[in-house]
């Protein structure tokens, strides 16, 4: 029984072994799954040369082109006028922007002047015994003499002895310190030297002001000027009255403006140059931010591409019968998103948009965009 036992386990393990090596045999002559090529579907442009205008990114705060620091020269208290003394205040040319009470200071200069006036009139006697063709000069003088109005010239000297004889007794020196006089109470006044606005008041009516305080700033709102710095290498593109768009920082207004001044010479520290951007524009304010776009120069047979699809080796894909090529290009000009190319044949077809992972060599389609209605059915 037991030999019957063990015959039938050997014919199970000969026919099991049988079947396992069928299929050992089987799976060996399975031919192998062919892996499918991707061919990634690229954005493409033809290339035409054309006349690249260069332009140079600059920013910026407006500053008033005309602004003046008001300070004292004279010392008293500050009196109230017709309009208040604070910010935003308008002026017109001429109207007084601060008065200081000149009271004791006017009632010297009168004095003053009334001293000239009984000098000359003292030496009129002399003048008609003495001189009496020079008499009626003087007496012309004397009667034109207003203490309230501002003190006449003196009368034109026309020989030495009347020169002698008016300084000698000391009209002249009187005169001159009258004038002085004169001159320091007109600072008691202080009047807009043009249409504008104060910007900035740092005193009240009332306050007690002294000689060489600071009181404000006064600026004309009607001209602003830019200050930018360049580096040296565009010294000799930038020209005095060239255009210039200029853009706030959200990019929703735009202003045109003009090259006002540039400078003479090249910070050393930084190795750039100063240009100032004149703008005129009711809607602009002094401390504005702006964004200016300078016309350099204008760089022919060039094209111009986003600055991702330049690569290393100043090279640039190409697309030849479907495949992806490189070829050596000259860049010219580098702004923040773009670059300017030259040497690159008219026709040659390149990539609008980077490509991830691409190679030379590297199989691509081109992407178009002629979809008929019944495709998109």
């Amino acid at each position: 029984m037991r030999n019957i036992i063990l015959s039938i386990l050997g014919v199970i393990l000969i026919i099991g072994s049988f079947f396992i090596a069928k299929n050992l045999i089987d799976n060996k002559t399975k031919p192998k799954p062919v892996i499918e090529k991707v061919v990634k579907t690229v954005y493409t442009d033809t290339v035409k040369n054309t006349t690249i205008p260069i332009l140079i990114p600059a920013n910026g705060s407006l500053v008033a082109k005309r602004r003046v620091e008001l300070y004292a020269e004279v010392q008293g208290v500050f009196k109230s006028g017709n309009k208040l003394f604070k910010p935003g205040q308008h002026y017109k040319k001429g109207e007084t922007l601060i008065k200081i009470d000149a009271s004791e200071y006017y009632a010297s200069v009168q004095s003053a002047k009334s001293n000239l006036y009984n000098t000359i009139a003292a030496i009129m006697p002399d003048l008609r015994l003495d001189f009496p063709n020079m008499f009626q000069k003087w007496q012309g003088y004397l009667n034109s003499f207003d203490l309230n109005k501002t003190t006449p010239k003196l009368p034109e000297m026309t020989s030495d002895k009347e020169n002698y004889f008016i300084t000698g007794r000391g009209i002249v020196s009187s005169y001159y310190t009258v004038k002085n006089l004169e001159q320091r109470l007109a600072k008691y006044n202080m009047s807009a030297p043009f249409n504008g606005i104060l910007i900035e008041a740092l005193t009240n009516e009332g306050a007690l002001i002294r000689s060489g305080q600071k009181l404000g700033e006064y600026i004309d709102p009607s001209v602003y000027e830019m200050e930018i710095a360049l580096s040296k290498s565009y010294a000799s593109l930038l020209k005095v009255g060239e255009s210039v768009e200029l853009q706030n920082i959200e990019h929703t207004e735009r202003f045109t403006g003009q090259v006002s001044r540039v400078n003479g010479s090249i910070d050393a520290a930084t190795q750039t140059i100063t240009a100032f951007i004149e703008v005129k524009n009711d809607r602009l304010k002094e401390g504005m931010y702006l964004e200016a776009s300078l016309n350099a120069k204008e760089e022919e047979n060039a094209i111009e591409i986003n600055r991702n699809l330049m690569l290393d080796g100043n090279q640039i894909f190409i697309i030849n019968d479907n495949v992806l090529d490189v070829i050596n290009v000259k860049p010219v000009f580098y702004s923040e998103t773009t670059v300017v190319l030259k040497n690159v044949p008219d026709g040659t077809i390149i990539l609008k948009k980077p490509v991830i992972g691409a190679y030379p060599g590297m199989l691509v389609k081109q992407f178009t965009e002629n979809i008929t209605l019944e495709d998109n059915q």
